[in-house]
């Protein structure tokens, strides 16, 4: 044998023996010993016999022992075949802007794409869908896919920022399969509804649950809500919420959830009630916008402090403050003192409610309001006028067609204009002070050339919507202006009327 094979064989035998060792030596620090060592060697190369393994073959119940169960699962399922198809996921593109300061103190601006995920639902045979105002806002570019997987492009007809509605159309000339609406004066606390839409981007997701309340209010502009503990998530928005019958009765707008930088469904959810959303949508669809009911007044709630100015000791009602000139309220004979106890026949709580029934009634409809002047109850009469501005198109507003409430505008004395297209191709957002108006509530705060971005948070996207919120803001509430002047990001608070 050569000296190299006996250096291989000598080198062989002690890998052999080294690993005998180790093998021996974790066998007995694991409590085993040489024999069983060897009798587990063993049984390894001898083949085991397979188990025996008997399945269950038939069912623990039949289907005529849970027969109520199997035709709920049955109707469950031809419900959501019905109604699925009538729900559309939503993609958008957009570009948004960000102040940018360098080390110097030298600001610029960026901008970055932005992309948005939500739902909707077909509700005419030509394309129409609703869906939210938040999923479409300030995006160029909006994507439907249908229930197949087929993708659309869309165009917006119109938006209600305050209602949180959009309503946008399929480019297509096809037929496509909408959804009825229902009666949303009719549902009850407890009935069974199922919500469809695309939570996290995941796709056409069905879930069920009850009407868990009604006239619940996330905001001054959103009241009247329906909660249900249907499972809403992030990207269900827009998406429809369906009674037994397949018929939309709300339009899902919102959760609760505790962690605000990571929402969840936290068995919390709202809904837009199907009878304001048809109506918005109706209104869009006939003028290209929403109308809403204007009466003139800046009302305050009846704290003790205005209770004991007015010496009214009643119950309910809400304080007349001001009465914008040449209005339904002063042509009606309101005055500010007056205490409105009544609006066609319903009793005023608040001044919430009192705005949301204005807001809510028809133009031209001659409403009845009762009031308490001075110890005495007055019935007076009032036609409701439009209450959304006719904008010129420099996006100031006018006195044409349907009068605004200017008186209040005035007061506040701000006026805007759209982006110029050179200023929206630099990727700008929002709206152009032009002038403000001395002595006014603005007058200390605003300044020519300023480029308000946000009112309330909420994203300015043109001169019609701001002051659309603006005037539905300052007699509620503080009203917050994130502006950029002269380069730096200023947040300004417009004090409450």
């Amino acid at each position: 044998m050569s000296a190299n094979l006996k250096r291989i064989f000598f080198l062989l035998c002690v890998f052999v023996i080294f690993f005998v060792s180790v093998t021996l030596l974790k066998n007995w620090q694991m409590g085993g010993d040489f024999k069983s060592l060897i009798s587990e060697f063993l049984s390894s190369k001898v083949k085991k016999s397979s188990e025996t393994f008997t399945p269950r073959t038939k069912p623990t119940l039949n289907l005529s022992d849970v027969e109520i169960l199997s035709r709920l699962n049955q109707e469950y399922a031809k419900l959501t075949q019905a109604v699925v198809p009538s729900v559309v996921s939503i993609d958008t593109a957009g570009v948004r802007t960000e102040q940018l300061v360098d080390l110097f103190g030298r600001a610029r601006i960026r901008s970055y794409p932005t992309q948005g995920q939500g739902s909707g639902v077909i509700v005419s045979e030509e394309g129409h869908i609703i869906t939210n105002h938040h999923v479409i806002a300030g995006q160029q570019q909006i994507r439907i896919t249908l229930h197949g997987g087929k993708t659309y492009s869309a165009t917006l007809i119109g938006e209600d920022p305050l209602l949180d509605i959009a309503v946008i159309k399929i480019d297509s000339n096809d037929k496509f399969t909408p959804l009825k609406f229902g009666d949303s004066s009719l549902v009850e606390v407890g009935q069974l509804v199922f919500a469809i839409g695309n939570p996290f981007g995941l796709g056409e997701t069905v879930t069920q649950g009850i009407i868990s309340a009604k006239e619940r209010s996330l905001s001054d502009n959103q009241r009247d809500l329906f909660q249900t503990d249907a499972a809403i998530n992030p990207g269900n928005s827009g998406g429809p919420l369906v009674n037994l019958t397949g018929e939309i009765i709300g339009i899902n707008v919102a959760i609760f959830s505790v962690d605000k930088d990571k929402p969840s469904f936290q068995g919390v959810g709202f809904s837009i009630p199907s009878n304001e959303v048809r109506e918005a949508l109706e209104q869009i669809i006939e003028r290209g916008k929403p109308v809403r009911g204007f009466l003139g007044v800046r009302m305050r709630d009846l704290d003790p402090a205005v209770r004991h100015e007015l010496n009214y000791d009643g119950q309910g009602g809400s304080a007349v403050y001001v009465v914008t000139p040449d209005s339904p309220a002063e042509l009606a004979g309101l005055k500010p003192g007056d205490v409105i106890l009544k609006y066609n026949d319903e009793n005023i709580t608040s001044t919430r409610q009192l705005i949301s029934l204005v807001q809510r009634s028809k133009i031209n409809e001659i409403v009845k309001i009762q009031i308490w002047r001075q110890g005495e109850r007055v019935n007076l009469e009032a036609t409701i006028r439009e209450s959304i501005s006719i904008l010129s198109s420099q996006g100031a507003p006018t006195s044409q067609d349907g009068d605004i409430n200017l008186g209040l505008l005035n007061t506040v004395g701000i006026k805007v204009r759209n982006l110029s297209g050179i200023e929206a191709r630099r990727g700008f957002g929002g709206v152009v002070a032009t002038a403000i108006t001395p002595n006014s509530l603005a007058s200390d705060l605003i300044l020519p050339g300023d480029l308000i971005i946000a009112l309330n948070h909420s994203q300015i996207s043109n001169s019609n919507e701001f002051y659309v919120q603006l005037a539905a803001s300052v007699p509620l509430q503080e009203t917050i202006l994130h502006l950029i002047r002269e380069g730096q990001p200023l947040r300004m608070i417009l004090p409450k009327l």
